[in-house]
Parts: structure tokens; C-alpha cells; sequence
């Protein structure tokens, strides 16, 4: 799990010209878009620019492609350019069904599916995108959902997720997923506020994030790490449970038992 990407930066995929930046910014991931960034009539270059990078690709298992999704005119194009582009990794927008799914892996098997839940329906079919074959983890639309469901106020970037990211988390993880994928944060020069919604996102099991721009990257992987305490707390937990051997131990006053031993374990491994 501590090799699993913890950011994924979108770049345009009409915008050659960006990917070497988008490459170069530190992210784990780079989601090369098909879909949102792409005007209609620059589809068709930005899946020649998308094959070209992926055929040059020094580490093509960091690149993602966003396609279109399968109600759109251009998903069958997109299928054949990731097929014969080799593409080792896919996001899929409007998640809905398993079987848009299994249309998508029957054209590229082999390939690793994020299924991009933006919807109410993706919401209540979460278990079932979590479960099909070839699914790497679940990726939570945040701005799309709460389009769908017209979430409105100043609690709806808040409270308004939250049942959808509780049940995307449960369901990533009953489905023996890695954590799944929060959404972007729309306001890029606000770090406070990138704070705020990976911090909640965290909360909920989360464990990584969209990126619209490079200067979020580095503050994801900051937020995604242990702490300097937290880090010296496993320690101290893993060191007090290996003297001990067995049975529960005390650490900073507080009982230490097999559960909280995991925890130290993961923090320790999150470090690395």
C-alpha cells in the first residue's frame, strides 16, 4: 500500500506541451485527460498527442488516461487508441455500472481501471465497480456529485460528501482495494482549504488525491505523511510490543494491544 500513487495531476491532453511539466511536478500519477480539459473538436489530436506520449513514455505506469465515457460519441475511439497505445492504466468517468466496466477490459485487457464515481448512481453502485475484475481503486468526483445531487450552501463541500465518500471508502476497502482517490480541490492558491478537504478525505480512508495543478502536489504528499509525533509515537509502540512479545503492553500511558500495533505499523510504513 505505501507504493500506491498519493497524487494524480491532471494535464490536458490536447496540451503536448504540458506533459513534460506535468512529468517533471513530483505527482505519482499523471491523469492525461481526454474528457473535460478537451474540446470536441480537439478530441481527435489530443488522442494522437496521448499515443505519442504513451509510446515515448519513460514510465508508462504513471501515466493515466481519462477517456470519455461510453454515452459519449468518442468512447469507442478512446478504447482503440488505449489498446493499441499499450496504456497500462484508465480513468473512467460517470461510473455507474460494472458492465461499462467489462466493455472497457473486453477492448483492453490487462489494463488497470479507476472507475470515477460522479453521480448518485455511481454512489449506490460503489460496491459493485469495487468488486468487478481489473478495478485498481475508486476515484470520488466531488464537483460532479455534487452537481448530480445539487448540494448547495456553505456545508456542501462538507457534510454533503459525506455519506458518498464513506460508502466509496467502505466499499474500496471490502472490495480489498487500495484507498480510494478524493477530489480535486478547485481553489489552487488556497492551501488552507486543500488542507481542509484532504484532512476530511483522510477521515474517511482516503488515500490519495486529485490535482489540478502542479503546486498541489507537494502539499498532498505533506498531508498524506505522518507526522514528526506521529511517526515517533509508532516507533516507541513497535519498540515497546517487540520487548514485550506478546500480550498488552503500555505506551504514554495508554494500553497497546494488536490493533493499535497495526496502526503504528502502517504509520511506518507510510513514512517510507
Amino acid at each position: 500500500m505505501n507504493n500506491a500513487p498519493r497524487s494524480y495531476l491532471f494535464v490536458p491532453g490536447d496540451r503536448p506541451e504540458r506533459f513534460g511539466k506535468a512529468l517533471e511536478s513530483g505527482a505519482d500519477a499523471v491523469v492525461v485527460d481526454l474528457e473535460d480539459a478537451v474540446a470536441p473538436p480537439a478530441k481527435q489530436a489530443a488522442r494522437e498527442a496521448v499515443a505519442a506520449l504513451l509510446a515515448q513514455a519513460q514510465q508508462p505506469e504513471r501515466i493515466v488516461v481519462r477517456i470519455n465515457d461510453e454515452a459519449t460519441p468518442w468512447f469507442e475511439a478512446d478504447l482503440a487508441m488505449l489498446r493499441e497505445g499499450g496504456a497500462r492504466a484508465v480513468m473512467l468517468p460517470k461510473a455507474e455500472r460494472a458492465a461499462s466496466l467489462d466493455i472497457l477490459r473486453s477492448v483492453c485487457p490487462g489494463i488497470a481501471v479507476l472507475p470515477l464515481i460522479e453521480s448518485a448512481r455511481g454512489v449506490l453502485a460503489a460496491e459493485a465497480l469495487a468488486a468487478t475484475q481489473g478495478v485498481a481503486r475508486l476515484v470520488f468526483g466531488t464537483v460532479d456529485f455534487a452537481l448530480d445531487m445539487d448540494l448547495q450552501g456553505p456545508l456542501a463541500a462538507t457534510v454533503g460528501l459525506d455519506f458518498a465518500a464513506a460508502r466509496i471508502a467502505l466499499a474500496s476497502r471490502a472490495a480489498g482495494l487500495l484507498p480510494p482517490v478524493a477530489g480535486v480541490t478547485v481553489a489552487i492558491d488556497d492551501e488552507a482549504r486543500l488542507r481542509a478537504d484532504m484532512e476530511r478525505a483522510r477521515a474517511h480512508g482516503f488515500g490519495a488525491k486529485l490535482c489540478i495543478h502542479p503546486k498541489q502536489v507537494a502539499p498532498v504528499h505533506a498531508l498524506l505523511a505522518p507526522s514528526a509525533d506521529e511517526l515517533a509515537w509508532a516507533h516507541r509502540v513497535l519498540a515497546a510490543a517487540e520487548a514485550a512479545g506478546a500480550g498488552v503492553v503500555q505506551v504514554d500511558g495508554r494500553m497497546v494491544d494488536k490493533p493499535v500495533i497495526e496502526r503504528a505499523r502502517r504509520l511506518v510504513l507510510r513514512s517510507a
